[in-house]
């Protein structure tokens, strides 16, 4: 009996073989699930986070990110919905839309093409939103310190 529950065992883990999602739920358990905690990622390597924040207040923290990234912003246009950005990086055109929920709730979406049409890079993409949310959170950090500093009257 327990040998055929090892064999049962090697068999799953051969049929998992290269399937990393799986693999890291299996195994991993709860190791690096704050690391991407809200980011969702579709099949084709479009990556999504939705925000407590207004269009506008994330629109400029996707920008800061985007310069402190060194990636040249090419487009900056209101849309129907919010806004629609767009950057380089080598080789990479990166879109990001942020779509307006409510006045406070914002949902980006970011895809970074990797040079053709149906190649998609999500590391990229993710690695935004991450910066984007750190940027988002420095801001406010500093905002809620600032009225606590007074000027010297000299």
């Amino acid at each position: 009996m327990r040998i055929a529950r090892t064999l049962g065992v090697f068999v799953v883990a051969l049929a998992l073989e290269g399937c990393a999602a799986v693999g890291l739920a299996v195994v991993g358990g709860a190791a690096g699930v704050g690391a991407g905690a809200g980011v969702e990622h579709t099949m084709n390597g479009i990556v999504y986070k939705t925000f407590d924040a207004s269009t506008n207040e994330l629109r400029f923290a996707t920008l800061k990110t985007l310069d402190h990234l060194a990636m040249p912003v090419t487009a900056d246009e209101k849309s129907e919905k919010g806004w629609k950005l767009s950057a380089t990086a080598t080789e990479r055109t990166i879109d990001i839309e942020l779509q307006q929920l409510t006045d406070k709730t914002t949902r980006m979406r970011v895809v970074a093409n990797d040079g053709q049409i149906f190649f998609k890079d999500a590391s990229t993409a993710t690695e935004i939103i991450r910066k984007t949310a750190e940027t988002l959170q420095d801001d406010r950090d500093a905002a809620k310190n600032e009225p606590n500093r007074k000027r010297k009257q000299t």
